[in-house]
């Protein structure tokens, strides 16, 4: 049986939400858009999902826009906020997911505004100072920074970071893909202008997702074609992956505490039984203090080897799923901007690990083992 260790890239489907998505795909199916009986069924459904992850988040229905997931509503929020409040200058940092550094270098290109880079400290946390200097000389700025790193883990204090925005009137989009379903969000008094989320990071279905938007600083639609989504995007609804999103939701918020603990003992067990079978053995960014990084997420730091290039085709040989990606890498596609970063330098190994509340602990030490063993260097 194979060991899944990848859960920041992705989750297994909880078969509660594949049981709330069912009907929707096979007896409810009307046109949401439809105003006949089978249409306002499933628009009553859609409502009612829409409703209840606004009473999770703690904020009003209104901003809750369905998205196709994660990179869609990050895209959205960009694209649309620079182009409604006129931005000239957008602040972020050199460690954000793809789906806002790429997008953000593509805008600044097409829409002529500066983007400036926050500095990192030595574990690739946000240096708030500077933050605040380059806010100060950039009132008005569009500020873009993920609640937690997906490679690295590392938190982000998401209230100060608002404060600080709010201090300065800039516009606060954060990509929370990868802490949406994992931490209680209260966006009543998180002041995040606008947020991101993604069903299948939290055992939801793929290809669906949200954007909030806070109600007092909207933004122009930014696909058009019809009116559905409070005329932001054009398009008939993911009916059951909207259902889906909420009932993962919903179930994430009703266990997180128990899995928070659990998940986290998952994680402690790794670091200790790595520690133990892999002398020289450290971890990227903050990723191994559980009160600075996401608990679901550890990467590993690898004594120098030839070796390295092979570690994950190796432990995927050995039925052991995970992701990663070195500094320096032979083959630049497979390089982390993450860790090329922070680690310029470095020619470390880099593997990912990441969990859920479907591994079990004699997984962790079957692939502590396996990675031991890859790791010994021949005499």
């Amino acid at each position: 049986m194979r060991i899944y260790l990848d859960n920041a890239a992705t989750t297994p489907l909880d078969p509660e939400v594949f049981e709330a998505m069912k009907p929707f795909m096979l007896e409810d199916f009307g046109n949401p858009s439809s105003t006949h009986g089978h249409g306002r069924k499933v628009r009553a459904a859609i409502e009612s999902a829409r409703k209840k992850i606004a009473e999770l988040l703690n904020c009003t229905p209104g901003e809750i826009i369905f998205t196709s997931g994660g990179t869609e509503a990050d895209n959205a929020i960009l694209g649309s906020s620079i182009r409604t409040y006129g931005i000239k200058n957008v602040i972020s940092s050199p460690i954000e997911h793809h789906a806002v550094e790429h997008t953000l270098h593509m805008l600044a290109k097409n829409d002529q505004f500066n983007l400036h880079m926050v500095k990192l400290d030595a574990k690739g946390h946000i240096d708030l100072n500077h933050l605040e200097e380059l806010l100060k000389i950039n009132p008005n700025a569009l500020v873009s920074l993920m609640h937690a790193n997906n490679e690295i883990g590392n938190l982000l204090d998401l209230e100060r970071v608002a404060e600080l925005c709010n201090a300065y009137s800039a516009y606060f989009h954060s990509d929370t893909v990868q802490t949406v379903g994992h931490y209680r969000h209260d966006l009543s008094k998180t002041k995040v202008h606008g947020i991101t989320a993604a069903a299948h990071k939290f055992h939801g279905p793929k290809g669906i997702g949200f954007m909030f938007i806070r109600k007092d600083k909207k933004i122009q639609p930014f696909v058009h074609g019809g009116a559905q989504e409070r005329n932001m995007r054009g398009g008939t609804e993911n009916v059951y992956g909207i259902i889906g999103l909420a009932k993962a939701l919903e179930i994430a918020y009703r266990d997180m505490d128990e899995h928070i603990h659990y998940v986290k003992e998952l994680k402690t067990r790794m670091i200790e039984r790595l520690k133990e079978q892999i002398p020289g053995v450290t971890f990227h960014g903050d990723s191994d203090n559980l009160d600075k990084s996401l608990y679901t997420v550890l990467n590993v730091s690898l004594p120098e080897s030839e070796e390295n290039d092979m570690l994950l085709f190796n432990l995927d040989l050995q039925g052991i799923s995970a992701s990663g990606g070195s500094a320096c890498s032979s083959g630049a596609a497979t390089g982390s901007h993450v860790l090329g970063a922070l680690y310029p330098e470095s020619k470390r190994g880099a593997i990912r690990f990441s969990f859920s509340k479907y591994n079990k602990p004699e997984e962790i030490d079957t692939a502590v083992k396996a990675l031991s063993e890859l790791c010994k260097i021949p005499a």
